[in-house]
């Protein structure tokens, strides 16, 4: 055999070798995540999503959490674009002040994709995709649970005191923002006092101490951002005396078990679902802009509208 031939022989056996390795045996993906924090239960169920999801595909994930603080994210983006990571992924504490660092990703060559949370920047192309739920569409559903309960007793008003997420948010600027354009023009429902309780069940609990010591009974209905919230405030409720969902309707978003719970206990009246179980959908997008193939610029989940009539039948089959 010449050397030639030998080379080509050999050539052939390594390119028919490489062919056959499976794909999950090559270099793995590698992916640096970026998390708020875990501030709820939905927070909680959404790191394990993603956790899970990344362990499945044989994707080497490397997970920062920001303990809810921007700087920190701004600090673990950097530290992932000076470890030469595949694709950036993040969930953003706050909407506004990323430029510089998504800049600096662009400029590494480094494609980053949102999930849960939007981010406002002057060049839309500093991220590749956003993967979540509409924020607006969430008030949105709150606010004409409450419409379609007020028809029911259309001689009453309401007054509504409002639980915010974390100031600057996303989630807390449109569920706001969605809850407010459904009842602007209904004079039966009026918010009387908004506050933000930071997304967490000590601080839902703080504030709506604080909304009863000022309003007493004149409150009606409590809107909560999100469960963790409600249920803290349910507790400060029962503690006044008075019966949460009944004395006061509460209305909330994410559709956690601890909701259903609460549901079931006849203390909560409605859970808008904001479905934290992203992970398989980043994986999979991250795994797409890895091998160049183009993506949604939005990709939104399905989710639901759960009042307490279908909790029981709807309990068994939450997975968070």
């Amino acid at each position: 055999m010449t050397l030639t031939r030998r080379t080509l022989v050999g050539a052939a056996a390594a390119f028919a070798l490489a062919a056959a390795i499976p794909a999950h045996a090559q270099k793995p993906l590698t992916i640096g995540f970026s998390q708020v924090g875990a501030e709820s239960e939905w927070r909680t169920a959404n790191t394990a999503s993603i956790k899970a999801a990344a362990k499945a595909a044989g994707v080497n994930l490397k997970f920062a959490d920001a303990q809810q603080r921007q700087e920190n994210q701004v600090k673990a983006i950097r530290s992932f674009i000076a470890q030469r990571v595949d694709v950036i992924a993040f969930s953003p504490v706050v909407e506004s002040g990323w430029d510089t660092v998504l800049r600096e990703a662009k400029n590494a060559r480094i494609p980053v994709i949102l999930t849960d949370r939007a981010v406002k920047v002057s060049d839309p192309s500093l991220y590749v995709s956003f993967i979540g739920s509409d924020f607006v569409e969430e008030g949105r559903r709150a606010a004409r649970w409450l419409v379609e309960h007020q028809k029911k007793n259309p001689n009453r008003s309401y007054n509504i005191v409002e639980l915010q997420g974390t100031v600057g948010s996303a989630p807390a600027l449109d569920r706001k923002a969605g809850f407010a354009e459904i009842i602007k023009d209904n004079p039966k429902l009026k918010i009387i006092r908004s506050q933000t309780g930071d997304f967490t069940r000590a601080k839902g609990k703080e504030v709506m101490e604080a909304f009863l010591k000022s309003e007493g009974k004149n409150i009606n209905v409590l809107y909560a951002h999100n469960d963790d919230m409600a249920i803290g405030a349910i507790q400060a409720i029962e503690e006044a005396g008075l019966k949460p969902g009944k004395d006061i309707l509460v209305v909330s978003i994410d559709g956690v078990r601890g909701a259903f719970e609460a549901m079931l206990q006849g203390k909560l009246n409605v859970t808008v679902e904001c479905n934290p179980l992203l992970g398989p959908q980043l994986i999979q997008t991250a795994q797409m802009v890895k091998a160049g193939k183009p993506v949604p610029k939005r990709i939104t989940v399905n989710e639901g509208v759960f009042p307490a009539e279908v909790a029981a039948k709807e309990f068994p089959k939450r997975q968070y």
